[in-house]
């Protein structure tokens, strides 16, 4: 049982039975949220489990067997619960739901290298596909722009609430979208990049650019100081290891060509789509680098796809790789995967329950280095938990409850 980490009055009353709530707490800001099975993602599954929330943080999780419940309370009870799921990889708030041209800001072909585009400026907090996503436990997104360019953008963490962009961002620039293969190619061959390798070097010669500029920045005569640039910026932030890029690959020689270059310039990675991220598993191991692993059911054939499998999330895990599951995007998709869905087949194909839950909660906050608010379920963190009437990943179970921050935002079943 964990400690209480923000409310001493909740101690005392474990201790003393008392069940009088405090004028400094009053009773509509605490929740009470009962589960058969809570997974709390901090440890083993807790049987009969409780979760109490109170000012949008968790204050206790632990067996409900011997807790009082102050009776303003409002209670919240589910066969499953567990944290708020994430979706480590959409680009939901981008696009929209309609699938029209006027609701598509996720990619940008006029320049095949555009890394000042900024997600914020883009995101729209009440596009229809972030509330049904939602709907099926889905609280935090890292979305922004999609692959299909060199570098197309930024990404951002967000909440899965707010009417405002500022109120829904967790991280405002989370990563630095890299597109490398066939994708990356703009469709026209009078344009670059034109192969794997003139993409590669684009790449390289960006990063080079950037050392040059980050150099004179340096220079002690003032007037000799290069003036602002925006690109340079975001990549210096890259060179200085405060962005990671976030390099959508499939091929096993466009992840190796991604590897190097990680290498050559000591800058963080992470590795995203990586259908044959399998045939690698020793060299990403060795190099430390995290995979945002494509959406289980993403359709194959041929193409850069052709090689996908079920069970790569199994493999990877299996050699200590940090795995996380997204929706992604696809061109052709009017709307959006459902992580949760996603995470469900991963969990068919060689992963336990608890590891497919994590690549969508704990193990998708580490990556995304937000697990210090969300992610799992323990006191000091943010109140966001989905509960379910079943197991998640039966197809025949609901979604009837989501809170975030404390909120209840959702108690539809669905």
């Amino acid at each position: 049982m964990q400690a209480f980490h923000r409310s001493p009055w909740l101690t005392l009353m474990l201790l003393s039975g008392i069940t009088v709530l405090p004028a400094a707490e009053p009773a509509d800001q605490l929740l009470a949220i009962f589960g058969d099975t809570v997974h709390t993602m901090a440890g083993p599954p807790i049987e009969k489990g409780v979760v109490l929330i109170a000012d949008g943080k968790i204050t206790f999780v632990g067996s409900a067997l011997d807790i009082p419940i102050p009776p303003a309370t409002r209670v919240l009870k589910g066969s499953v619960v567990t944290p708020g799921l994430i979706d480590a990889h959409t680009v939901v708030g981008l696009t929209g739901f309609l699938n029209q041209e006027q609701d598509q800001d996720q990619l940008d072909k006029g320049e095949p290298i555009q890394p000042e585009l900024r997600a914020i400026d883009s995101y729209n907090p009440r596009e229809r596909l972030i509330e049904w996503v939602r709907g099926f436990g889905i609280t935090t997104i890292h979305t922004g722009h999609a692959p299909g360019a060199l570098v197309s953008g930024q990404t951002m963490i967000a909440k899965t609430v707010g009417g405002t962009v500022d109120e829904a961002v967790i991280l405002p620039v989370a990563m630095v979208t890299v597109t490398l293969g066939n994708d990356a190619r703009p469709g026209d061959d009078k344009k670059s990049p034109g192969t794997r390798s003139k993409a590669v070097a684009m790449l390289r010669g960006e990063l080079v650019k950037t050392q040059d500029y980050l150099r004179k920045q340096n220079l002690a005569d003032a007037d000799k100081r290069p003036d602002r640039d925006l690109r340079r910026e975001v990549f210096a932030d890259v060179l200085r290891g405060r962005l990671p890029l976030l390099v959508t690959v499939n091929r096993a020689t466009d992840i190796d060509a991604a590897l190097r270059v990680a290498r050559e310039f000591g800058i963080k990675i992470v590795l995203d789509s990586a259908a044959e991220a399998y045939l690698l598993a020793d060299q990403i191991k060795a190099a430390g680098v995290p995979v945002i692993l494509h959406p289980s059911m993403r359709r194959g054939g041929m193409g850069e796809t052709e090689n996908i499998s079920f069970e790569t999330a199994a493999t990877l895990r299996a050699k200590g790789i940090p795995v996380a599951l997204q929706s992604g995007f696809e061109g052709y998709v009017p709307k959006t995967r459902v992580a949760l869905f996603e995470a469900a087949i991963a969990a068919a194909n060689g992963l336990t329950t608890e590891q497919a839950l994590a690549t969508i909660t704990s193990d998708a906050a580490k990556i995304l280095g937000i697990d210090g608010r969300v992610g799992s379920l323990q006191a000091g963190l943010d109140g966001d938990v989905a509960i379910f009437d079943g197991d998640p990943f039966e197809y025949t179970t609901h979604c009837t409850g989501v809170v975030i921050d404390g909120r209840v935002v959702s108690d539809e079943p669905r």
